[in-house]
């Protein structure tokens, strides 16, 4: 019962086959079952989650039901709820910071009558592809194999996505973070484009958006976060977001397989890429090869930015609490000390440089296909695949560009590796098109091969 989509537990909620009392109890029990060896979740409030699911069924029984009404929903820990740890995923920050306001992601899911009934781990300020963290005592584990990440910084929400915590998850991304870990999980993970889905605070490159296990539950998720709040000033006006229709025949689609920097994509990851093209060329899309469009010059200019950006938060704390942060993330930072103001101002135009290199790219194609990631998991104790902070970000080559264009980009499965794996397909699209990325989502799901068994 915990592995049922929200579509279908909508459905039997609608039909009084099963009750929202029934499936939470599913959702703790399967928590429950798996936690110990995933750590994925920093919080669960059982008590207050079983109120919430006796509330929701009144509600079904009396023909009042919300959209998402009764749906066992996870919050990433940097989601603000009133009173909820604000730890941001570091030992650095005190244990009593509370947050004290809410965030429009998690107002949008309350109000559609979701079940925000566990929060997710993840890395240091979320600045990691993994869930290594120097708060909780042991990173997030892929359920797909326990000695690998499940990525991140979404790492809580993925582990318990794969792992059947119930069907929605919400994560955030800045430069993969959905993506990554939903393509190394098998999952379905969307990166709307900016100002889809309002949230706060806000950063160049910030979303909010929805890990699921299939289009049609991240669809369902993002037309209750894509309402409007006026806290975010960069929000889109509304527009339609579930999956239009899509006739295959006719497309023009780009396949990205360099992506001008980074880590060489692996022969496995590759294979899996090209054989999804081929699948939509035999369905009747043109797909061509699209060149690389990011150069290291922006790749380096925005780590240096970024740098900067944590080693100013980090310099501003306490030396014993600066002490605290994980030694890779302040390794990672240090450089930053000698920086002058020349090459951070040369840093930060590198995302002005990489959006409009990637939005030229893109536009003469309906979609571009790519990897996730140019590999699989990795181990989950190091913090990226290379584990070195003087190369950090040598595997979201394929994932950040779409970050700083604002274009959507949903992650999906493509296939296994032989140490069966999952192998992440990224579909982006033009920007304002969620609707579309989501719609070929939802047709590579019918072309693909039958898939695997979910880790539960």
């Amino acid at each position: 019962m915990a592995g049922l989509g929200a579509a279908a537990l909508l459905a039997a909620y609608r039909s009084r086959e099963l009750s929202p009392v029934d499936l939470m109890q599913a959702v703790l029990a399967q928590a429950g079952r798996r936690e110990a060896e995933l750590h994925a979740l920093c919080a669960v409030d059982a008590d207050a989650a079983l109120a919430a699911a006796r509330a929701s069924e009144a509600r079904w029984r009396a023909g009042s039901a919300l959209a998402l009404d009764g749906i066992p929903v996870t919050l990433k820990e940097n989601i603000a709820v009133p009173g909820a740890a604000n730890r941001a995923g570091t030992a650095a920050t005190p244990g009593d910071a509370r947050f004290d306001f809410e965030a429009p992601p998690a107002a949008r899911l309350r109000e559609a009558g979701a079940i925000a009934w566990a929060r997710t781990t993840m890395p240091d300020y979320g600045m990691l592809s993994s869930g290594l963290s120097s708060l909780h005592a042991e990173p997030a584990r892929n359920p797909w194999d326990l000695r690998m990440t499940p990525g991140g910084s979404s790492a809580g929400a993925a582990a318990a996505a794969a792992a059947g915590y119930g069907p929605l998850h919400l994560g955030t991304d800045i430069g993969g973070s959905i993506r990554l870990p939903a393509g190394w999980c098998g999952l379905v993970g969307l990166k709307p484009s900016h100002g889809r889905v309002p949230i706060k605070p806000g950063y160049a490159g910030r979303v909010a958006g929805p890990l699921a296990r299939s289009v049609e539950d991240a669809a369902l998720m993002l037309a209750a976060l894509a309402r409007p709040d006026a806290r975010d000033p960069t929000q889109l006006p509304p527009g339609a977001v579930l999956p239009r229709p899509l006739e295959l025949r006719g497309l023009r689609i780009g396949l990205l397989l360099d992506a001008g920097w980074g880590e060489a994509v692996r022969p496995e990851v590759e294979a899996a890429i090209v054989g999804a093209a081929r699948a939509f060329e035999q369905a009747g899309a043109g797909v061509e090869p699209l060149a690389a469009f990011t150069t290291p010059e922006m790749a380096d200019g925005i780590d240096r930015f970024w740098r900067m950006r944590s080693w100013l938060d980090i310099s501003a704390l306490q030396p014993g609490r600066r002490d605290k942060v994980l030694a890779y993330i302040r390794d990672w930072v240090a450089p930053a000390a000698g920086y002058d103001g020349g090459t951070v101002f040369r840093g930060y135009s590198q995302m002005q440089a990489l959006r409009e290199a990637a939005n030229t790219a893109c536009e003469p194609f309906d979609f571009v296909l790519s990897p996730v990631s140019p590999m699989p998991a990795y181990p989950a104790h190091l913090a990226s695949p290379l584990h070195d902070p003087a190369r950090p970000f040598e595997h979201i080559a394929f994932t950040l560009p779409a970050n700083m264009s604002e274009q959507p980009a949903l992650a999906i499965n493509a296939g296994y590796t032989d140490a069966g794996l999952p192998i992440g397909l990224q579909i982006v699209g033009r920007r304002f098109d969620d609707a579309g990325v989501l719609a070929l989502g939802a047709a590579w799901e019918r072309l693909r091969p039958a898939q695997r068994r979910w880790p539960v």
